[in-house]
């Protein structure tokens, strides 16, 4: 197994590639029908890296089919995008073998749908970009939340707190819960919302039962044209390139100071220390990536209770 990250995805032609985001690439199959391929790129602060992580994509694409079938077990009429994770027969039959092998592990078919321009957040503790608010202002998406609460502290319910989906080469934006209503409706939203906290819930216990704090997580939704009153489930889902996962041991000596996690906050704090937050162009040194992936790595046997068969991630 190779060593080298896949940072361009080029199926040769053989299929239309609509879009390319920060880590997936999206190719059509048809009408009905995409293939999403996770890439090793690594984006921090909404900034891709100039060089990726080896097997990444693959980790990912595993993970989140995880997830999909572990939710759809545990909530009942929870729609998904998922199909499966195989590439298109014929394509697979076209590509050179070596081509086909690397995309086959980091590869799903899924239903084409309407995506709402929303990135659909959960908070259970209160870190990060709502630290940040909580702290200037105490409030979180706009949202009042009670004086005196430190970093890290688990707040008393989860929190919907949605934020724009930027266009590729955008931030995304923070905003209220009432913001978001305006944008996609109050109908899409409060169905957005139940949704999400739902998944959160169950996806927390989870975690939980191997030792893991989900302290958040980002959801996106769509909608399908044959049957519009139901919200569907798409992207990647609880992986840790979308959320923030703790070590539930030591979660409570570290409250009032950053966590320690199996996420790409180590990524994160490496940029910050050294002056690279949300610059372009950052290439991540052999051992910020040999621990970002042993991060990942950990994340990923611990909730799938799966060895991570991948000899190089």
């Amino acid at each position: 197994m190779t060593s080298t990250a896949l940072t361009q995805v080029d199926l040769d032609g053989k299929l239309p590639k609509l879009a390319s985001g920060k880590v997936r690439d999206l190719f059509s199959i048809d009408e009905k029908t995409l293939l999403f391929v996770a890439s090793d790129r690594i984006s921090a602060y909404d900034v891709v890296m100039q060089n990726g992580i080896p097997q990444k994509g693959s980790l990912l694409t595993a993970m989140s089919v995880y997830w999909f079938e572990y939710l759809k077990k545990k909530i009942p009429g929870l729609q998904t995008h998922f199909i499966d994770n195989s590439l298109p027969p014929s394509l697979e039959a076209s590509l050179s073998p070596s081509l086909a092998q690397s995309l086959r592990a980091r590869s799903m078919r899924v239903h084409r749908l309407r995506i709402f321009p929303l990135e659909s957040i959960v908070r259970g503790y209160i870190t990060g970009s709502a630290w940040s608010e909580y702290k200037k202002s105490g409030t979180i998406n706009g949202i009042n939340i009670p004086a005196g609460l430190v970093e890290g502290q688990k707040l008393e319910t989860p929190l919907w707190t949605p934020s724009t989906k930027a266009e590729a080469g955008g931030k995304d934006e923070n905003i209220s819960p009432e913001e978001a209503r305006r944008l996609i409706g109050e109908d899409y939203a409060k169905k957005i919302e139940n949704r999400s906290l739902e998944i959160y819930e169950v996806a927390a216990k989870r975690a939980e039962e191997v030792g893991i704090i989900l302290a958040d997580t980002k959801f996106e939704f769509g909608v399908n044209s044959q049957n519009q009153d139901e919200v569907v489930l798409v992207d990647e889902i609880l992986t840790p390139d979308s959320s923030r996962f703790w070590s539930k041991e030591t979660w409570e000596a570290n409250l009032g100071k950053p966590q320690p996690s199996f996420d790409k906050q180590y990524l994160r704090d490496w940029l910050t220390k050294n002056g690279l937050k949300g610059q372009e162009g950052v290439a991540i040194p052999e051992d910020v990536k040999a621990k970002t992936a042993s991060k990942y790595r950990e994340a990923y046997e611990k909730i799938t209770g799966s060895g991570w068969k991948v000899e190089s991630v």
